[in-house]
């Protein structure tokens, strides 16, 4: 085998490694992040969870992108290390399709039918429906089957190569005396786990090694104790992954680990000492695409369907590895949903920054309707969670930000690059509505220490302005869930009702002033309550606008704003006038 020929190996290497990244990254983009979302709902059975472990791998090509999305569920704490365990199993018999789909490189006859299942024959047609859908198309969704086609094409063009150019390795003694010293079990599988671990995908491995066998110098002595390597050479990645995760991610990266080494342990150990006494004709044998295959596929099933039943001992081995009495607040459970693990999934990374964003709309809502509640009965207590519920929002917008900015710059779709456009817009506007929480709150306190009080009307007033902002921020929080726009479109109807009724308190404060039934120091008071209400309002606004600034995709804000206040839309008059009417203080 001459230089060329290296040469030609490594292209082949290299467009099987891209082709199988590439038709990857495409089948998670096309999911749309459904897959995670049912790893992520997984209920607790055992069978559904291999079942679903499988389908989730066997689509997304990659038991170790599986699995380091499990490490990164469990570390979150929306999985539990019971229901990681089942999907762990599972992601090691979805892998196998790989190897099947590579053996179709093996198929040989003179029939019409069978030249047609060879990659040679049907890659060309993929390649050239792939490209057509992946440049030419708009539609998103098609441009991902698209880059799917594309990819499988590469990917099988890649095996193809590798196999053309590895063949003359048959005829050169000193590759078939290396690869008669992996016959050695031990040797064997090293050499696979340290392959795998190097490149860390067993599907690319077990490919690798399926290329070799067109040489025919590769037997089943030999591909048999690495393919065994292979399965823990891929458990590198999730140890990887679960560096400076919580204690259970870690158990379960342990998991992995453990299942794959316990379950070829057993399997050489059996093997071997049958052989031993009933030797294995076929061990012999040149090994091809199809029988490695079958003993990666064999394998796998034989080690799962094994060590199901076990999963509360190996549950059990992992908490013992990993040792700790670790408690975490509210807010860090919370946090763990932007997990670095997820951004390779950038559904699941959207899907988890609104929940995120649902939980600090949630807390500023609260925040809010006790901070409102301390103007009627001040308590130094509930001023406290007020300031500590503002201080837990300041962790969320800035643990978000800095998440949605990783986010930016991985490749959306259409759906989550919306998504984003709106959180980044909004997170700043529900944090300033926490600020001003703390401001009425300290309003509160103020009157307390200085045992001022409202006259009766003025304290009516403030409980019609106070439920009229309470109303118009719970409408912005479910706004945010649902992105309705017919719902964003009545935001701003009742937040020129939340000015309107701020204005007429200012009026009404400055009559009973002249009138002497209230005091200046009342009025700074009152003053700087309104203006806190009113900005709360002005932020609810924007969110609203911002909305439907991203779904219209219109000039701007100020544009939007602009129609929906100007604009004489009778139906935007008619909710104007009914919340007119619902906060009335005249």
């Amino acid at each position: 085998m001459d230089i060329f020929g290296v040469l030609t190996m490594i292209g082949g290497l290299a467009l099987f490694l891209f082709g199988m990244d590439f038709m990857g990254a495409n089948l998670s983009k096309a999911s749309g992040g459904k897959l995670e979302h049912i790893l992520e709902k997984l209920t607790s059975n055992p069978l559904k969870a291999v079942a679903l472990g499988a389908g989730v791998t066997a689509v997304i090509q990659s038991s170790s992108a599986t699995t380091v999305m499990v490490v990164g569920f469990v570390n979150s704490g929306i999985m539990k290390l019971s229901q990681a365990t089942g999907i762990i199993m599972g992601a090691n018999i979805g892998t196998t399709i790989t190897s099947w789909m590579l053996s179709l490189t093996g198929i040989e006859g003179d029939s019409v039918f069978l030249k047609m299942l060879k990659p040679s024959s049907f890659a060309p047609v993929l390649a050239l429906i792939g490209i057509i859908l992946y440049m030419f198309v708009k539609d998103e969704k098609k441009k991902y089957v698209g880059g799917i086609l594309l990819g499988f094409a590469v990917l099988m063009s890649g095996m193809e190569t590798m196999s053309g150019a590895v063949k003359p390795l048959a005829d050169v003694p000193e590759f078939t005396g290396i690869l008669t010293m992996f016959s050695n079990p031990i040797l064997g599988l090293l050499a696979g786990a340290v392959l795998t671990a190097v490149i860390q995908s067993s599907s690319a491995s077990v490919g690798i090694l399926q290329a070799l066998c067109a040489t025919g110098a590769v037997s089943y002595a030999t591909a048999l104790p690495i393919i065994m390597g292979q399965n823990i050479g891929t458990c590198v990645t999730a140890m990887i992954s679960s560096v400076g995760a919580s204690k259970n991610a870690k158990r379960a990266a342990f998991i992995h680990l453990y299942f794959n080494i316990i379950g070829t342990a057993i399997f050489m150990i059996v093997f071997y000492s049958i052989n031993v006494f009933v030797p294995f004709a076929f061990l012999g044998e040149s090994a091809n695409a199809a029988g490695i295959a079958v003993i990666h596929s064999l394998f796998n099933i034989g080690a799962t369907c094994l060590l199901l039943p076990f999963t509360k001992q190996l549950e059990w081995l992992a908490c013992h590895t990993v040792r700790s009495k670790e408690k975490t607040t509210t807010v860090e459970n919370r946090l763990r949903l932007l997990d670095s693990r997820f951004l390779d999934q950038p559904g699941l990374a959207m899907e988890h920054s609104n929940q995120v964003m649902s939980e600090m709309t949630r807390l500023t809502s609260n925040s809010l309707d006790m901070a409102m509640s301390l103007l009627e009965t001040y308590n130094s207590e509930d001023e406290k969670l007020v300031e500590e519920m503002e201080n837990r929002v300041d962790m969320y917008e800035d643990q978000l930000g800095r998440y949605l900015l990783e986010v930016s710059t991985r490749e959306l779709n259409a759906a989550d690059s919306y998504d984003l456009s709106v959180l980044l817009h909004c997170i700043s506007d529900i944090e300033r509505i926490s600020d001003h929480t703390v401001s009425i709150a300290r309003s509160a306190r103020e009157m307390h220490e200085k045992q001022l009080e409202f006259s009766e009307n003025a304290r009516k007033e403030i409980r019609v302005l106070c439920a009229a902002v309470s109303d118009l921020v719970h409408q912005t929080a479910d706004l945010l869930v649902s992105r309705d726009v017919a719902a964003a479109v009545r935001i701003e109807p009742l937040e020129e009702v939340v000015d309107d009724l701020s204005d007429m308190m200012k009026l009404h404060h400055v009559e009973r002033l002249r009138e002497g039934r209230c005091t200046i120091e009342m009025g700074f008071i009152l003053n700087d309550l309104t203006n806190s209400l009113e900005r709360v309002a002005d932020h609810c606004s924007n969110v609203a606008v911002s909305i439907l600034e991203q779904q219209e995709d219109s000039a701007g804000r100020h544009e939007v704003r602009r129609e929906l206040k100007h604009s004489n839309n009778t139906e935007l008059m008619k909710v104007y006038k009914t919340y007119k009417e619902k906060y009335s203080i005249s």
